[in-house]
């Protein structure tokens, strides 16, 4: 074991991985929330275009732009999260997730049921429409420029609002695994993909792949994606990689609430490919003992940002 079994440092550790993620949050957190600000800026400049500065908000506009839903649902008072969009407008879950996250239309669903949905979609989003955002709707007026730049700033504003922690996990998911290549690349390490329909054990020597699937289950083949899969320089007699997840938190109750995540995941590389499989915690920000405790218990192990060395205890 590399840390799962030294409790008598596991406070220390959690003070130092704290310590580093703030650090982390006040150099990096703010410039990748402008970022992305800035690009939302962009995205809610182009939905005011197709929608007429929101004068125009039909099932037409939505089947030909799915993706500027989320941008309308933020252009009301109040905005308004999916489900009560979805319950406002007896609208369906799947089709808003699809239109939302996919930026496309269901394939299957037929056309004068989806006109309906949207339709209803429309209507909700236009009667609750922000009119102190956008007073020209109510005027008819032509639009004054400045109005559009404040409005669409602040449109943009709620939008990152609603994704700010997901901003900010996955910049700091990023820098985990461009630090862990850092790391193997100065070992001699070299970067491959590695097809999920190879074997696990078929991996070249001295090779790492990032976002994998590893396929498990025998009856009912799935896959699972694992964030870095290293095979050492040397493999050992089982002759399976390293599995490795790179976890950050910024608070001490996120990571308790996902924490059957991980056992999970263990429970079925381990039935696929038996105990001999290594799933190792990359881990960096807030995990208190009771986290390692409970990862532990599972058979889990972890090696902790701050000290990336540790990594050779695993046989990297």
């Amino acid at each position: 074991m590399i840390n799962a079994d030294k409790s008598y440092r596991w406070n220390n550790d959690v003070e130092a991985s704290v310590n580093l993620y703030n650090e982390w949050f006040v150099d990096v957190a703010p410039r990748a929330y402008l970022e992305t600000r800035q690009v939302t800026v962009q995205e809610v400049e182009q939905a005011f275009l197709w929608t007429a500065d929101m004068t125009a908000i039909t099932p037409e506009v939505l089947e030909a732009h799915p993706k500027v839903l989320a941008t309308l649902r933020m252009s009301t008072a109040p905005p308004i999260a999916r489900d009560r969009l979805i319950g406002l407008s007896s609208g369906s879950k799947s089709l808003l997730k699809t239109m939302e996250k996919e930026g496309k239309l269901p394939p299957r669903m037929k056309q004068n049921v989806l006109y309906a949905h949207l339709s209803r979609m429309c209507a909700v989003l236009t009667d609750l429409l922000d009119l102190d955002l956008f007073p020209w709707y109510r005027t008819g007026e032509p639009v004054d420029p400045r109005q559009r730049e404040v409005a669409a700033t602040v449109v943009a504003d709620r939008l990152c609002g609603t994704v700010a922690d997901p901003i900010v996990r996955n910049a700091q998911e990023q820098r985990q695994l461009a630090l862990i290549e850092e790391w193997l690349l100065a070992r001699g390490y070299i970067k491959k993909a590695h097809p999920a329909s190879l074997p696990l054990d078929s991996m070249q020597p001295g090779t790492f792949s990032f976002r994998q699937n590893v396929v498990v289950g025998d009856d009912l083949r799935v896959n699972i994606p694992v964030d870095a899969v290293i095979q050492p320089h040397t493999p050992q007699i089982h002759g399976l990689p390293i599995l490795i997840e790179a976890k950050s938190a910024g608070d001490f109750t996120n990571p308790n609430k996902r924490r059957k995540e991980e056992a999970t995941k263990i429970h079925q590389l381990r039935a696929k490919y038996g105990n001999n499989i290594s799933l190792l915690l990359f881990l960096c920000g807030y995990f208190n003992t009771s986290y390692l405790d409970y990862s532990a218990a599972e058979g889990l192990d972890w090696v902790w940002e701050h000290r990336i060395d540790d990594l050779e205890a695993a046989g990297v």
